[in-house]
């Protein structure tokens, strides 16, 4: 590849002046980052619930696609983040805050609610108090999160250990008729074999989306919920670089 480049440069530098030359190469240096944005879109999602109920879990698997078998309780607040792409081709930063379970930290993790455009309520299937304590975490959210009102997703963990004959405590049933009655997505994970995590994110993250399309969300300053990424340019105006004749330095 080096020797590739090497005579493509010769040939620059036998067909062109030395000044465009200059002007090509300083073109790009300004404009690389351009070509290809990181994202369009950038969304802050957080995810509240009870300690243990498999948080750190799903963001684990969701953002390296790996299961941690031994997984210390979040201390405060911990940060992730994963791009993903929309239909459309849209490219979506999601900036994920997995929020520690523990009354102790509960004055901590309130600061993160405001810039949240998304709430992932997670609960563990397997433990019915953890279910019992979402309508709780919600009105919690629905209390910090300004100026919007998010989108919900309910999510329950640890769908593998039903399947392997562990006792499920939280029907799928009564889960669904809950988010139902509150308006909110809902689906159950597996973070040991990935099961609907992608589907948990997505589906929020599609809604998010929707909404600004719709005009109902809308990037504001001093929130940090939705900002825009790097402006997408249609092409690279060869034009403008090759506009400037070769100048003699005769009079």
């Amino acid at each position: 590849k080096s020797n590739i480049h090497i005579c493509l440069l010769n040939k620059v530098w036998e067909n062109y002046s030395n000044y465009t030359v200059f002007v090509i190469l300083l073109y790009f240096i300004r404009y690389r980052r351009m070509v290809e944005p990181i994202f369009d879109y950038q969304f802050r999602l957080i995810l509240i619930g009870d300690s243990t109920v498999g948080k750190s879990s799903l963001l684990k698997f969701f953002t390296d696609g790996k299961f941690a078998e031994l997984s210390d309780p979040t201390v405060g607040v911990d940060f992730f983040a994963r791009l993903m792409e929309m239909k459309d081709g849209t490219q979506i930063k999601l900036q994920l805050w997995d929020t520690a379970g523990q009354e102790r930290f509960r004055s901590i993790t309130k600061s993160y609610y405001r810039n949240s455009v998304g709430v992932l309520l997670v609960y563990d299937i397997t433990n019915y108090a953890s279910f019992e304590h979402i309508p709780l975490w919600m009105m919690e959210a629905q209390r910090h999160i300004e100026p919007h009102r998010p989108v919900f997703a309910l999510v329950g963990c640890k769908l593998d250990l039903v399947n392997a004959g562990g006792r499920r405590e939280v029907t799928t049933e009564e889960a669904q008729s809950f988010a139902n009655q509150n308006g909110l997505h809902f689906v159950e994970t597996s973070a040991r074999n990935g099961v609907n995590v992608e589907e948990a994110f997505r589906m929020v993250t599609q809604e998010v989306y929707t909404r600004i399309r719709s005009g109902e969300y809308k990037v504001e300053d001093g929130w940090d919920g939705i900002k825009t990424g790097f402006a997408r340019p249609n092409s690279l105006d060869f034009n403008l670089v090759m506009a400037e004749p070769e100048k003699s330095s005769c009079c």
